[in-house]
């Protein structure tokens, strides 16, 4: 399910609180999101456990939030829930938001992690390379410092 609108915030709500650990202080709350699903150049992808999207009554697996702007996009958010990762849905769903940009035209993809983030390696193997890095731009929950990693793929 590709969209403009929040029909789907309680379900990409719900991936969000299971898939971001809150010692790392990642997750968007329900504001965020809304505000952000309410931004006329973002959209987003709900995927169910099959990578389809999901029945009105059927959890979601995952979500995607992208920004799509002058030939470029940027992937603001990804989650999968924890209990589906190493499935593959997390590489697909990273596909669809490829396969989408490059119809849409863009030239360009970037995305931002925390340096410690385990989704690096999926990133790199899917052509992303690190553009850049934001020194201490994270704080963890007790208090550490962690570096932010922009990376980006050309199309």
């Amino acid at each position: 399910m590709t969209g403009k609108s929040g029909d789907h915030i309680d379900k990409m709500m719900e991936v969000m609180e299971a898939a971001f650990d809150p010692q790392w202080g990642e997750a968007w709350n329900r504001r965020q999101l809304t505000d952000s699903l309410l931004m006329p150049h973002n959209r987003y992808r709900l995927i169910d456990a099959n990578g389809d999207e999901p029945a009105e009554a059927a959890p979601a697996a995952g979500f995607s939030l992208i920004k799509t702007i002058s030939g470029e996009e940027e992937l603001l958010l990804i989650a999968i829930r924890p209990e589906l990762r190493g499935s593959g849905l997390g590489r697909e769903l990273l596909q669809k938001f490829i396969d989408d940009a490059r119809k849409r035209g863009a030239a360009k993809i970037f995305l931002e992690m925390r340096a410690n983030n385990p989704a690096d390696k999926l990133y790199r193997s899917m052509g992303f390379e690190p553009i850049g890095r934001r020194e201490q731009y994270y704080k963890a929950a007790n208090g550490t410092r962690i570096d932010a990693i922009t990376m980006a793929l050309s199309l």
